[in-house]
């Protein structure tokens, strides 16, 4: 719950720069109001998953009704073409918060990998990763995440890192 209520405000925000007051235009216009999908997320190429839960919730908050059923966890190594996520219901709906969806879960996912190889990279050594990068409050928040993900046994612990 209390992970829910740190990344809901940074979910709602994206979408409402996604889809703004008009929604989504295109899909209303070209879709059938009733039309279904089974969609699944899968992984572009190999690496490590994070910023699951903001993507999953972007597709609840924009249609509660949709089926969204988690196959991975954040932390968790993929290799490419591997299924992360499975959504199914109003195609609308799906079509919808898909982008925003897509970019926070490319986004963390990309930070985690990285982070992992560096991990990867000290292995061994005396070295330890810590945050130093100082951004945007929302965007420091979301970052935070999938580098515990990805490297907690190397990394300084995020809650005592000031970033």
């Amino acid at each position: 719950m209390t992970m829910r209520l740190i990344i809901e405000p940074i979910v709602r925000a994206a979408l409402l720069e996604d889809l703004g007051r008009a929604g989504d235009i295109t899909t209303d216009a070209i879709v059938p109001e009733d039309a279904r999908v089974e969609a699944v997320i899968a992984a572009r190429q190999p690496g490590v998953v994070a910023g699951l839960d903001a993507a999953l919730l972007a597709f609840e908050l924009v249609d509660p009704a949709l089926r969204i059923e988690r196959i991975c966890v954040d932390g968790a190594r993929v290799s490419r073409g591997e299924a992360v996520a499975r959504i199914g219901g109003r195609a609308r709906g799906v079509l919808a918060a898909e982008r925003t969806a897509l970019n926070l879960l490319s986004r963390m996912s990309g930070v985690a990998t990285a982070t992992r190889a560096l991990a990867d990279a000290i292995a061994g050594t005396k070295a330890r990763i810590v945050c130093t990068e100082r951004r945007h409050p929302v965007c420091a928040r979301s970052k935070r995440r999938p580098c515990a993900s990805a490297a907690a046994p190397t990394t300084a612990s995020v809650s005592t890192t000031r970033c």
